[in-house]
């Protein structure tokens, strides 16, 4: 899926918070899984984000991945992943707010993708 809040929580254990729509069927793996990864795309992979963000088919059809340390899909290229433990999830309107304790990272040099007022913008 691709998400549209996701924030550190804590350094010390290091947490990081991901916010599911109550409509998403993704949201079921979430509350199952005890790991779940985190991909930050990069300013070129918008077909990425947008692929991610739809609905009704299989979101990794055609798309490369491999599993972390934990298992979790992680895409290859893409400016960081996170692999996390889920510590929590906490009911908040329509949508779970999921915890998760950090236990792998890696990042790569480069300008985020980043989505702002339904946009699409650029850091330059």
């Amino acid at each position: 899926m691709t998400a549209n809040s996701f924030t550190s929580v804590s350094m010390a254990p290091p947490l990081v918070l991901v916010c599911v729509d109550h409509r998403t069927r993704v949201l079921e793996h979430f509350r199952a899984s005890e790991h779940f990864g985190i991909n930050i795309l990069g300013a070129g992979q918008r077909e990425l984000s947008d692929k991610f963000a739809g609905s009704g088919y299989d979101r990794f059809q055609g798309v490369t991945w491999y599993a972390g340390q934990t298992g979790a899909p992680l895409l290859p290229e893409v400016l960081a992943t996170i692999e996390c433990a889920r510590v929590n999830v906490v009911t908040a309107g329509d949508h779970d707010i999921v915890i998760g304790e950090v236990l792998h990272a890696d990042c790569q040099d480069g300008d985020p993708l980043v989505f702002y007022c339904s946009q699409y913008r650029s850091l330059g």
